[in-house]
């Protein structure tokens, strides 16, 4: 039986993609109710300067409900991310931890229904973990043409 060495080595090799500068679009928050409406807006002007004008009425209803969910369950710092790539993506990061999930409200719940909607919008979203808290993201296909 032939022995197997006593060194293993393995090569792992990782290709990273850096952002182009025009396609990233940064907001810090303050922790209030108040900055959801900034929020908005902060989109929908991103998206008219990115020719995508007609996505705004779901992007901002995702950003609205992402941002409502860090001010209202998160920490701060709050950060919104837009990314545009072959999809456009948003991210809301925030210092807590704590996963969302979704939840099926009630017919007479005044909430719960906000991760659900985005779930609804969005071609994909989900929650990436990092050392100082995390960040909830959720991706929209782009109409052809966009790019």
């Amino acid at each position: 039986m032939p022995q197997r060495p006593v060194d293993d080595i393995a090569l792992l090799v990782a290709r990273t993609m850096s952002l182009d500068a025009d396609h990233v679009a940064t907001l810090d928050l303050p922790s209030e109710p108040a900055a959801v409406a900034g929020a908005r807006r902060f989109a929908s002007d991103t998206l008219t300067a990115w020719g995508l004008d007609e996505l705004s009425f779901t992007t901002e209803l995702i950003v609205s409900e992402l941002v409502t969910n860090a001010i209202r369950y998160g920490k701060s710092p709050i950060r919104l991310r837009m990314i545009l790539q072959s999809t456009l993506t948003c991210e809301v990061f925030d210092a807590n931890s704590t996963a969302p999930h979704l939840r099926r409200a009630r017919t007479y719940d005044e909430g719960g229904r906000g991760l659900l909607l985005v779930a609804q919008f969005a071609k994909r979203w989900g929650t990436r973990h990092g050392r100082e808290g995390k960040v909830i993201w959720a991706e929209q296909a782009l109409l052809v043409g966009d790019l």
